[in-house]
């Protein structure tokens, strides 16, 4: 059977990092982050740089084992090999029944919402938009992936261009630091550290989506140099787009109506510049989700690829297109899913009952580096996370700190999205009895070298 070509190069993948972690979080989330911090701008500027590192550690993380086996599936190889295939199987289910393709179609349907400022749309009008939305990406990712990276690349090029010309238009026109004399607060109470632990969490989901890039690792040029620079570069340039942002929303309104502001790249562009700039943030909001959508289909269908080729999903999953060289049936089959979530609007519940799931398997990803270097230490690296074992860790707390922080603050959702995972358990019995000789059975010790030829598909 036919394997992906690697086309991907380092731009690729830092765009692929940038473009599907930027969708309209940035423009929408600073003003809450605000008031969770006590309206101190030292303190949120702190927590967005704080949470941008700890996001780094876990792409740092993640580029050592990259490197080091850089297959199609990235992260679902990593939990594979360190605690066996059925987490890894829980962690791909979720993927394709919710988290991916819940994401895709909260993209399209947001992108519906913004569009509206522009046309009027009826909701019948606005479930066929979202739903077109999606086919032009399935479409444009099914035809290569040199054809979806490129598009990913114009995109993202533009809405960073756009988020930073932006920025630094509200910088030089804004006088809203003169109005925020003190940059940190007066006294540091126990309620502050609460609103900074909360704020902490927003600002890490705002961050979600670097680890998308890992489904890709086996479609990298050389990848032993470029995949962990990728990811790396790719995620640190966030942390400088995050808050320069963040300096001009504060330069244009001020930390008070920063803070007050629900809609704040709007509402900063409208003080200094009118009206007529709400509806140029909303281009960049579509051009951004757009991206955000394309990143995800470009790289999430890698995972589905990988599973059906280790025999434990959907079979015709594991085929390549002769023509265009891409998993074209696993494109296509999630993004009809992520039609059908659109269309009926029954992702909106789903996602938040299960999108915090997916911290828990990012915990675990970061945690197989451990047995990585345990089980197989004389397996070449061409790239050694930094500060290792701190590194991990502290990105494994951080990925604990957003889950236990869903279950204290939502238990009923907690136990829903737990329960829907686990339905995936006799699903995974029940592919996995399909196998005449599973592939997967080998113990979890049983790494294959880097460069070993990929187990053939059942």
């Amino acid at each position: 059977m036919s394997s992906l070509n690697r086309t991907l190069n380092l731009r690729d993948l830092i765009l692929i990092v940038i473009g599907t972690v930027i969708g309209s979080g940035i423009f929408l989330v600073p003003g809450p982050v605000l008031r969770q911090t006590g309206g101190s701008v030292g303190v949120s500027l702190l927590v967005w740089f704080a949470a941008g590192v700890l996001s780094l550690l876990g792409a740092l993380t993640y580029g050592e084992m990259g490197a080091a086996k850089p297959d199609a599936g990235g992260l679902y190889v990593y939990l594979r090999d360190a605690l066996g295939p059925l987490p890894a199987f829980l962690y791909g289910w979720t993927m394709f029944f919710v988290m991916s393709t819940g994401s895709c179609a909260t993209l399209a349907v947001a992108f519906t919402n913004y569009l509206g400022q522009f046309v009027t749309l009826s909701p019948i009008a606005g479930k066929v938009v979202a739903i077109l939305m999606i086919l032009v990406v399935m479409i444009i990712n099914v035809r290569g992936t040199r054809q979806g990276a490129n598009v990913q690349g114009v995109a993202t090029a533009i809405k960073v261009a756009a988020i930073l010309v932006m920025s630094v238009m509200l910088i030089a026109v804004g006088h809203g630091f003169a109005a925020t004399p003190n940059l940190w607060p007066a006294q540091w109470n126990g309620s502050l550290l609460t609103g900074i632990g909360f704020a902490m969490i927003s600002v890490l989901w705002a961050y979600e989506g670097w680890q998308y890039v890992t489904f890709s690792a086996g479609e990298t040029k050389n990848p032993q140099r470029v995949f962990p620079l990728g990811i790396g570069v790719g995620t640190a340039l966030l942390i400088g787009i995050y808050l320069l942002a963040n300096v001009g929303y504060i330069a244009a309104l001020g930390a008070d109506g920063a803070g007050k502001s629900d809609r704040i790249a709007a509402e900063a562009m409208g003080a200094l510049f009118g009206p007529a700039a709400g509806k140029l943030i909303a281009a960049v909001i579509l051009v951004s989700m757009f991206s955000a959508a394309n990143g995800l289909t470009l790289t999430a269908p890698r995972l589905y690829y990988s599973m059906s080729r280790d025999g434990v999903f959907f079979k015709k999953l594991a085929e390549v297109h002769p023509r265009f060289n891409t998993p074209a049936i696993a494109i296509v089959a999630s993004s009809i899913w992520a039609m059908v979530l659109a269309a009926t609007g029954s992702f909106e519940r789903l996602l938040t009952y299960v999108v915090f799931v997916g911290w828990i398997f990012y915990a675990l990803g970061a945690l197989a580096i451990f047995a990585y270097r345990r089980r197989e230490p004389n397996m070449p690296r061409p790239f050694l996370t930094p500060g290792y074992p701190i590194t991990p860790i502290l990105f494994v707390l951080s990925a604990a700190a957003i889950v236990i922080n869903t279950i204290w603050t939502q238990p009923k959702n907690v136990i829903f999205a737990l329960a829907l995972m686990l339905l995936g358990v006799p699903a995974y019995y029940v592919w996995r009895s399909r196998l005449a000789n599973p592939p997967i059975d080998a113990p979890p010790d049983a790494l294959a070298a880097p460069g070993t030829k990929a187990r053939e598909p059942v």
